[in-house]
């Protein structure tokens, strides 16, 4: 039993952490009806309709299936490099950025070894890793953390594509002269495994309750409408799904609701921190993404500040650094550690110096910008 809870508190530790400073932070501010009002249901929702959608599309094999066929194209490793990179770059701005990941990281692992391309898979899980990142940053859905700044602020859907736009395109930009630097060589293709066709009716399904979820993005249909279509649908197609749910993510996201709100509640904290975060949004954003992950950073320095769009800056940026910045790095970074020969300290060395190059520039660009 109490190995169990250890195994928990080590995959799930942002998840307990979150529980631990709920609870600490109820004993100066004592539970009430008033804790009901901390919660943003509309985000919960959101995410959980997102989640159980994905986690559908995936169980189908939806996005191994179209990466397959496109890698059926490739005609050198100057091509796969790049395919496996925006493969992960662009999915992320829909599937999120830790989905993009567990797709297509054990995909391309497969497709190098296959490919006789062993020495070039630290490289490539590194950049797929910093792709999934930063092109998940694009869009509202893209990750946990776009999804509560973007209702906090009250953004509109064009405004927030149209400001996280250019940060976009200079990762884009950055991660092509990255690849196309590679000296391409000559490779045979192709997934020796039995080939998993996607049920199309089912895919069909999953795609309008995800155009369903987008609505309620860009506030056209109320959240409790796309949650009872969503759950009524998916317990009809596949009530399975309902246990892919990352649960934790959800428990993660109330204890954080819960703390901020008590922090809120206690005058001398709230003022403190305003002042520290005046016009430091940004770096303190970043700097906080380093030691506690964006999604967490986000909504503790939201909770001080209306000046949500450096925030929104900082966080994603700041999902690049460590490899704890980005949840979603830690998921890579497992990946790879399960491969054959893996060599995890060379990796760690790849990881830190590709994402600390493209933390500086993006965070000039995100200074003068």
């Amino acid at each position: 039993m109490k190995a169990k809870v250890i195994a928990f508190c080590k995959k799930e530790t942002v998840f307990v952490i979150a529980v631990l400073i709920a609870i600490v932070s109820a004993f100066f501010v004592m539970p009430s009806m008033e804790y009901l009002g901390y919660l943003d249901y509309k985000v919960l929702a959101l995410l959980f309709c997102l989640m159980i959608i994905v986690a559908g599309l995936k169980e189908q094999g939806t996005f191994t299936y179209l990466g397959e066929r496109l890698a059926g194209k490739v005609k050198n490793s100057r091509q796969m490099c790049l395919l496996l990179v925006l493969l992960c770059f662009f999915s992320s701005m829909f599937i999120t950025n830790d989905v993009a990941l567990l797709t297509f990281v054990p995909f391309a692992i497969e497709l190098l070894y296959l490919a006789g391309l062993e020495d070039k898979c630290i490289k490539v899980v590194v950049l797929q890793t910093i792709a999934a990142n930063l092109g998940s940053m694009f869009t509202p859905v893209g990750n946990p953390q776009n999804l509560y700044l973007y209702g906090v602020s009250g953004m509109g859907i064009l405004e927030f594509l149209l400001f996280m736009l250019p940060l976009t395109v200079l990762s884009l930009g950055m991660l092509f002269v990255v690849i196309l630097m590679e000296k391409p060589k000559a490779v045979v293709t192709g997934i020796q495994e039995e080939e998993v066709v996607p049920d199309k009716k089912k895919v069909l399904i999953y795609a309008a309750l995800f155009v369903i979820c987008l609505l309620t993005v860009i506030r056209i249909l109320p959240w409790q409408v796309s949650l009872a279509i969503v759950s009524v649908a998916i317990f009809i197609v596949d009530r399975k799904l309902f246990s892919k749910v990352d649960y934790c993510l959800l428990g993660t996201f109330v204890g954080f609701f819960i703390f901020v709100g008590n922090m809120q509640n206690i005058p001398a904290i709230s003022e403190m921190l305003q002042r520290l975060l005046y016009g430091r949004e940004l770096i303190l954003s970043v700097l906080a993404s380093q030691v506690i992950s964006n999604v967490p950073a986000a909504m503790l320095l939201s909770g001080f500040t209306e000046n949500y769009r450096e925030i929104l800056y900082g966080v994603n940026i700041g999902g690049l650094g460590t490899l704890i910045a980005s949840l979603a790095s830690v998921i890579s970074y497992k990946l790879y550690g399960e491969c054959k020969n893996a060599q995890r300290g060379k990796y760690m060395g790849v990881f830190t110096a590709y994402n600390l190059v493209f933390l500086a520039v993006l965070l000039v660009a995100s200074c003068i910008s």
